[in-house]
Order: C-alpha cells, then structure tokens, then sequence
C-alpha cells in the first residue's frame, strides 16, 4: 500500500470512528479541542454532502435504482469513501428519513406555539406541515421496510429518535389546540394519525400503472393532494376545541 492510500486510510478511519462517537455521545461530549471540533464539523459537513446526493438521486429514480455508485457520482467522495461513513445505502436512506422528520418537528414546534385555532383552523395549519414533507413521506411509505432491515441498531435508533421528537411535537401541538386534552385523547389521535402518514403519498401519488387498472375496473381516483387528504383525516379526528 502507498503512503498517501495508508495516511487517507488512517484518516478515513479516524473520521468514521469519530463520527460513531458523536453520533453515541451526542454534541459537546468530546470536549472543546478545536482540532475535534472541526473534525466533528467536517463530518457533519461530509455527510450531510452524501445525505443531499442521495436525496437529489431520489427525486428521479426509485429506492432500488439508486447506488451507492450513483451518489458517488453526485458527490466529492469515491465510492469506498463514503463507506467510511455508512455502511449500507440503506443507511443513507434513513439519514435522509431522520434529517426530514427533524425538518417537519421544527415546524411542528412552531404550531405548538400558536393558537387558539377553532377545529377547522387547526386541521389546516397542521396539515400545511406536510406539504413539502414529500420525501419523508415517500421514503416511509414506499421504502422504511427494506431500509430498517439493512441499517445498523445504532442508525435506527437515531431514525426512532427522530420519530420520537415528531410525536411529543404532536402533542404539544394538540395542547395548543386544546389546552388540557387528556392524555387518551392525544394517544387515541396518534394512533392514527402516524399509520395514516404511511401510506397517504401513495394516495396522492399513484402510478401510471394503477391508475390505468383503476380507470378499468371502475375505481375512481382520490385526485387530492398531500394536503387536502392530511386536512380530512386530521379534522375527522380531532375533538371540538
């Protein structure tokens, strides 16, 4: 092995087990050495750099056709390179799921943080959360399966942690609805509300194939947007303010 391979591996190296500490650890745990600290950024910087080439890919090509090849592509990093950071595609793809439901709770923070909204009112507001959420739904309506199942326990646990965040954000948002909602009535609106999130982009996104097999056998298309089905579902299930 030459040199500069042997002293990029050892870099590689180092940066990957750095970026499994802080990712254990979570932020500040690793002191306040400026060296760590922008090797800690340049991490973050790197991955985030792979998490956005896999969402662009993910635009225009199904779950299966995209490669940890065509994100090399799309990137700064040859292909083993960015094994150094995760070890499946997979993985990337739970990234990209875990970075998006982090996106939706910050906007969920902000509805908690209004109100008073009458039913109607709220139904909207918190349905307008989901309109530029099409990844995050796609990825868990389409793909979560397969990803979960090829991700190492520690990469899920970020992805449910994640979720985690996007369910008390929920509930918050149902107190500023409600202010004393008892805790059934927040449960009882959850236990619906997160299935109905798995499969509501195939509702508005349906194929050309099943549209064609709908038209024949008579089965007529919702034709609605992710919006306008997440406003249905959450007025029928919310309880008078």
């Amino acid at each position: 092995m030459s040199i500069w391979k042997r002293e990029m591996s050892l870099e590689n190296a180092f940066l990957s087990r750095r970026n499994d500490e802080a990712y254990q650890a979570g932020p500040g745990a690793l002191g306040e050495n400026d060296m760590t600290k922008e090797s800690l950024e340049l991490i973050v910087q790197r991955k985030n750099e792979i998490i956005d080439a896999c969402e662009i890919l993910y635009r225009t090509k199904g779950f299966r056709e995209v490669t940890i090849k065509d994100i090399s592509t799309e990137t700064s990093f040859s292909r083993p390179s960015i094994y150094n950071y995760f070890e499946t595609k997979e993985e990337i793809f739970l990234a990209l799921l875990t970075r998006e439901y982090d996106r939706w709770t910050e906007k969920l923070k902000k509805v908690g943080f209004g109100g008073p909204w009458n039913r109607d009112e709220f139904a909207q507001v918190l349905a307008h959360t989901l309109e530029d959420q099409e990844t995050m739904l796609k990825i868990q309506t389409m793909n979560l399966y397969e990803i979960e199942e090829n991700s190492r326990e520690e990469r899920l646990m970020e992805y449910k942690r994640a979720f985690y965040r996007a369910m008390t954000a929920i509930d918050h948002c149902l107190e500023a609805y409600r202010p004393g909602m008892e805790e059934t009535e927040k449960r009882d609106f959850r236990y619906v509300f997160f299935p109905f999130l798995y499969g509501i982009y195939a509702y508005a996104h349906p194929t050309g194939k099943q549209l064609s097999v709908m038209e024949q056998v008579g089965i007529p298309s919702a034709q609605m947007t992710i919006y306008e089905l997440a406003y249905h579902c959450i007025r029928q299930l919310l309880p008078e303010s």
